[in-house]
């Protein structure tokens, strides 16, 4: 079997929300292929005892029944599910899990607070890198806060603390728009709930270091996109990687304030309107208790974990941890393999660019380890246009790229990637072309030094046969000599060398520079080892 669709459910306090992956076997790697979600508001008007209200109970299972009936369709082979806030305190929470395997077969754990701060970790380890640099991961739910601590390593604190944006709605939104007296109670309540836990990651966090702040699910979403919608006019999407400062986070807490719910119903998602202003607000003291400058969105959350942690446990993840460390690489593979592009070519072809950055460095350019791994990227799938057709696929690949959903990257690199592949061929680098008129001067600089490389490396495989070793490359303005090494002495590369003729007239013109190219069959005498095969 080389793939399976597994479906990941998480039954939360305000939402139940599902997952459906397509589990790819060889990579390893998973893409979703569907979500669903419906806010059945679990954690509302529970008891005196903290029971579990029975109308909130048929609208869950009613909703667990539609996603059940939604996995049948879709091919689902095995759910993974669980519960969290809610019913971890309800003391009936137990026998409503008892009654959703009952009426629909799916199987439900019950998870601790820890427990889910660790999924939720995973969860983010599958969509975004943490370079080894210190991040707090922020997940406001209905019904509790949880916050992670970690490098992209084991994380070095994990807590859950019972502030939700379900819960003290209920507790303290009694007027509509709120009183400034219950506003301030909120305040003081989330502060007073967040003190042990704050304290406790000042004492681990290293003096003078400031952790990045990471916020995931449907509290930071709609606080960013509300932000964004409100200074641009426009939310980006995907929202992954966008980020804002604190005064932005204090400013939309305010408008929320002020706000009936009328008007919050057209800022935000209608049903996300009432719960809103409570979710902002521990947002907000959470980065004020910690110094907190800057809160950035990521897409994986506990649902993904979830995905994650299925993976490891069946063997198809060597290490939780190492995933994390490999995810762009994943996540271009995945692309490459789902447009069916030649892999071997393709990383000939990012090998021969890379062995030209790093030999012009300093010399051509200046650029560093952050923009190799961006050309490395952009050219294993400068070809994956070919999968829409052959005529213009240098301008399918851009589309491609850009809307393929690279995870670990954020949406500026996602574009100079997919620049760089539009670029390969053809017409050069323009202002008046769109896509590179976005960039900022520093990205457009980048692509216009790197793609004349880029389209070196494409004609020095212009059989798609890895017929060259190895390249090296001297330079004694006006010329540039490329020495080629071919894999074969035999092989005279004659259509390589007609491929460099015609691709070189951009890295002449823009370096002012006379290629000429040497074919030479000793890779040992200038020291050089050869490409791998």
């Amino acid at each position: 079997m080389s793939e399976q669709i597994l479906a990941a459910i998480d039954v939360g306090t305000n939402s139940i929300h599902m997952v459906v992956a397509r589990i790819n076997y060889q990579l390893p790697t998973f893409t979703i292929i569907s979500t669903e979600k419906e806010t059945v508001r679990l954690g509302e008007g529970r008891s005196a005892k903290g029971h579990l209200n029975q109308v909130a109970i048929d609208r869950a299972l009613e909703a667990l029944s539609r996603f059940r009936q939604v996995c049948y369709t879709l091919g689902v082979t095995d759910i993974v599910a669980v519960a969290t806030s809610a019913c971890r305190e309800a003391p009936n929470g137990q026998e409503f899990i008892d009654r959703i395997a009952q009426q629909t077969g799916i199987r439900v754990d019950l998870i601790s607070g820890q427990e889910e701060a660790r999924l939720i970790y995973l969860g983010v380890l599958s969509a975004m890198e943490l370079n080894h640099q210190s991040h707090l991961i922020i997940d406001i739910g209905g019904g509790s806060t949880e916050l992670v601590l970690a490098d992209g390593h084991a994380p070095s604190y994990l807590s859950s603390s019972k502030v939700g944006a379900v819960r003290l709605t209920e507790m303290f939104v009694k007027s509509d728009p709120i009183s400034n007296q219950n506003f301030q109670q909120l305040q003081s309540y989330i502060q007073g709930v967040i003190e042990r836990p704050i304290e406790e990651l000042r004492e681990i966090i290293k003096k003078d270091e400031v952790p990045n702040l990471i916020g995931c699910s449907g509290t930071i979403e709609a606080v960013l996109s509300l932000f964004a919608k409100e200074t641009m006019g426009i939310i980006p999407n995907p929202l992954q990687g966008y980020g804002i400062a604190i005064e932005s986070v204090a400013a939309m807490v305010q408008l929320l304030k002020r706000s009936n719910l009328a008007e919050r119903i057209l800022l935000v998602k209608e049903k996300r309107a009432e719960i809103i202003l409570a979710g902002a607000t521990i947002l907000l003291e959470v980065m004020k208790a910690l110094g907190l400058q800057q809160v950035t969105y990521c897409q994986g959350a506990l649902r993904e974990g979830l995905i994650v942690d299925w993976m490891i446990r069946n063997g198809l993840i060597e290490d939780r941890w190492r995933y994390q460390g490999s995810v762009r690489e994943r996540s271009v593979l995945k692309l490459a393999h789902k447009y069916q592009v030649n892999l071997p070519y393709s990383k000939q072809v990012a090998k021969l660019a890379l062995r030209l950055f790093d030999q012009t460095k300093g010399i051509l350019h200046q650029w560093g380890q952050a923009e190799r791994q961006l050309l490395w990227a952009g050219a294993l799938l400068h070809n994956v246009g070919h999968f829409v057709s052959h005529s213009e696929h240098h301008k399918h690949s851009y589309y491609l790229i850009r809307y393929g959903e690279l995870l670990g990257y954020t949406e500026s690199e996602i574009e100079v990637i997919a620049n760089l592949a539009r670029y390969h061929r053809k017409s050069e680098p323009k202002r008046k072309h769109e896509h590179f008129s976005r960039l900022t001067d520093k990205q457009r600089l980048f692509i216009e030094q790197i793609c004349p490389l880029l389209r070196l490396a494409v004609a020095l495989d212009r059989r798609q046969v890895g017929a060259i070793a190895d390249v090296k490359i001297t330079i004694e303005r006006p010329v540039c000599k490329l020495y080629i090494f071919p894999r074969h002495p035999e092989d005279p590369c004659t259509l390589e060398l007609w491929s460099l003729d015609y691709k070189k007239e951009l890295f002449e013109n823009y370096y002012k520079l006379t290629l000429t190219v040497v074919v030479d069959l000793n890779c040992e005498a200038v020291g050089l080892e050869p490409l791998p095969r």
